[in-house]
């Protein structure tokens, strides 16, 4: 098959990908977002050839708008534009996972800081405020004393986008230390692990710990309802122990796995070209029989 690639920066989970998809003897087809035009009519060259076209675009924007583009010329993309869109705003996450009944998070949205300050005194300290669109735990604050929320306010109020004016309050999970994050493809678990560290942030960009986690039945439940939530695809879902249960608090559609393939036994690699080579097949099967019955 013919795999094309979106990146902006080829980082060692594309090399992962790309070396898995080149072994097989599967063609790459490489597009630099930052080198191309998406006009009304015409896909960039060479992408309506591909079988399949990944999204790895590093920044939101151009994730967003290049695969809402590709959906517009008929390629087919993962993850689909739809998923983007939803997984990339951390509100319109909060309210697809609301909607299908995934436990997360409580979350209040206000748009003036006299309105936020009110959620975040509702929730009471510590509560953490987020920025709705961002990763790797940039800009998020755990609020613990009202004279530090007026004074972040403060901030996000003068910081000019109007994102930051749009103040996304949740409250404050006591997890013990980690949080879990499980990469699956169309809901369905490759592997997760578990990110340890001292910092109330637990990213694996902020230097957290990775180990491997055994994906019970509960938690394969909950991916699988969070993937269904957002539309499906390849996605990182993260969940944190609440002491009742899991509350799932983020899915990622651009979802990074090395830390995830350095923690477990599994290839993490092999298996998405795995559902990748299965979705190309399922959709030749699919026109085949179109064509068929036509």
């Amino acid at each position: 098959m013919n795999v094309g690639v979106l990146y902006s920066r080829i980082r060692r989970d594309e090399k992962l990908l790309l070396s898995e998809l080149r072994e097989r003897g599967h063609e790459v087809t490489k597009v630099d977002v930052r080198d191309q035009q998406f006009t009304l009519s015409n896909a960039p060259e060479g992408l309506t050839d591909c079988d399949v076209v990944v999204d790895r675009c590093l920044a939101t924007s151009r994730s967003k708008y290049a695969t809402r583009f590709l959906d517009h010329y008929g390629v087919p993309v993962v993850n689909s534009a739809e998923t983007a869109a939803l997984c990339a705003d951390k509100a319109e996450t909060s309210l697809a996972l609301s909607a299908a009944g995934v436990p997360t998070p409580e979350t209040t949205v206000a748009f003036t800081t006299d309105a936020a300050m009110d959620a975040i005194e509702s929730f009471g300290y510590p509560c953490v405020l987020k920025p709705v669109v961002g990763s790797w735990g940039r800009l998020m604050a755990k609020l613990d004393s009202k004279s530090a929320a007026e004074a972040i306010l403060e901030h996000k109020a003068t910081l000019g986008h109007y994102e930051h004016k749009v103040f996304y309050v949740q409250e404050f999970v006591e997890k013990p230390g980690r949080d879990i994050r499980v990469v699956a493809v169309d809901g369905e678990p490759i592997a997760g692990m578990t990110r340890s560290s001292d910092h109330w942030l637990t990213n694996a960009a902020k230097g957290a710990s990775a180990e491997p986690f055994e994906v019970d039945d509960e938690v394969a439940e909950l991916v699988a309802r969070a993937s269904e939530a957002v539309g499906g695809g390849l996605l990182g879902v993260d969940l944190m122990e609440t002491g009742d249960g899991y509350t799932v608090h983020e899915v990622n559609h651009t979802v990074e796995f090395k830390a995830l393939d350095d923690a477990v036994d599994v290839d993490v690699p092999a298996a998405v070209v795995d559902w990748l080579e299965s979705r190309v097949e399922e959709t030749a099967t699919d026109e085949q029989t179109v064509e068929a019955t036509t």
